[in-house]
C-alpha cells in the first residue's frame, strides 16, 4: 500500500518557510509512515524582501494543497508562514491562513488551536481587533469553542480533558466591578458546557493572568481564550520553538509551526526547523488518528 502524503506549503519564500521545511525533511526526525511533498514555487528570492512574486506563490501554493486536499492527492497540509499584510495586497482577502482554509471548505464551525509541550489553547475570536473583542462573544461561540477543544484534547488521549475558560476581563471581572462579561456571557458558557455532557469538565472563568500558571503545570489539559494574544503570549514564551498551530474543525488535517515569516533572519541559517518538525509529526498523529491506525 502507498504511504499517505503530507503536503508542506512553502510559504512566502523571501521568508524562513523554504529553509525550515527543507531542514525538517532532512532532520531525520519525521514518521517514516509518511511521504511528503512540498507544495510551491522554489523562487529565487531575495532573503528579507518579500515581493509581488513571493506573495503570488504563495497564495498559489495555498491554493494547490486545497486542490489536493479535496483530491485526496494529499492526506494533511503543513503551512509554512506567510505575511498576511504582505498577501493582502494581492487579492488574499482573509485575515490569516485559518480563515482562508475555513472558507475554502465551507466550514463554519472551526477554532484555532495552538499546542505545545506546556500549554493548548484555544481561542473563541481571532485576527480580530482588541476594541471588537468584546461585542463579538457570546455563550453560543464560547460553548461551540469548548466543545471543539474539548475533541481535539479527546483525539489526544485524554479522557476527560480539564479545560479552564479563561475571563477577559482583569481578575475574571471581579464579580463586575471590571466587567460584566464573566457574569452575563462565560459563565453561561461554562455551565452549559459542562451540562452537555462533552466528556471534559470546563472550570471558570478564571483570572487570564494566573491560570495560566497552573495550567503550564499540568492542572489542566487546555485552555479557552477570549482573544488572540491572552492565549498565544503564554504559548509563545513557553513553547516558541515547539508550538504547532492547528485548524479545529476542518474536515481536513492543516497544521502550521507558531512561528511568521522572520524576514530578519531569513537567509541566515539560524532559524530553527523545530516547530515546523512538531508541525509536520502532529499532522500525521491526526491522520492516523482520523483513520484509526
Amino acid at each position: 500500500m502507498p504511504k499517505p502524503v503530507i503536503g508542506i506549503t512553502l510559504g512566502d519564500a523571501a521568508g524562513i518557510g523554504p529553509e525550515v521545511a527543507r531542514a525538517a525533511l532532512a532532520s531525520g526526525k519525521l514518521n517514516a509512515r509518511f511521504e511528503y511533498r512540498l507544495i510551491g514555487s522554489c523562487l529565487e528570492a531575495v532573503p528579507g524582501q518579500p515581493d509581488e512574486a513571493t506573495a503570488r506563490a504563495a497564495i498559489t501554493a495555498l491554493e494547490e494543497s486545497v486542490a489536493l486536499l479535496k483530491s485526496g492527492g494529499i492526506a494533511a497540509v503543513v503551512t509554512a508562514p506567510v505575511s498576511k499584510d504582505h498577501l493582502a495586497g494581492y487579492g488574499f482577502d482573509f485575515p490569516g491562513q485559518t480563515e482562508f482554509y475555513a472558507a475554502r471548505f465551507d466550514c463554519r464551525d472551526y477554532e484555532m488551536c495552538l499546542t505545545g509541550p506546556h500549554l493548548t489553547v484555544g481561542l473563541v475570536t481571532i485576527h480580530e481587533p482588541l476594541r471588537n473583542v468584546p461585542d463579538l462573544l457570546t455563550t453560543a461561540q464560547i460553548v461551540r469553542h469548548g466543545k471543539l477543544l474539548a475533541a481535539f484534547c479527546r483525539q489526544r488521549g485524554k479522557a476527560s480533558p480539564r479545560i479552564a475558560v479563561a475571563g477577559l476581563n482583569p481578575h475574571a471581572g471581579e464579580r463586575g466591578r471590571m466587567g460584566t462579561e464573566e457574569m452575563t456571557i462565560i459563565q453561561p458558557a461554562v455551565d452549559a458546557l459542562n451540562l452537555a455532557g462533552e466528556g471534559a469538565s470546563f472550570h471558570g472563568p478564571l483570572p487570564p493572568d494566573t491560570l495560566f500558571y497552573h495550567a503550564a503545570r499540568g492542572q489542566y489539559d487546555a485552555v479557552l481564550c477570549m482573544y488572540h494574544d491572552q492565549g498565544l503570549i503564554p504559548l509563545k514564551l513557553l513553547d516558541f520553538d515547539e508550538a504547532v498551530n492547528l485548524t479545529l474543525g476542518l474536515p481536513v488535517v492543516r497544521t502550521s509551526p507558531d512561528h511568521g515569516t522572520a524576514f530578519d533572519i531569513a537567509g541566515k541559517g539560524i532559524a530553527s526547523p523545530a516547530s515546523m518538525i512538531a508541525a509536520i509529526n502532529l499532522a500525521g498523529e491526526l491522520v492516523l488518528g482520523r483513520s484509526g491506525s
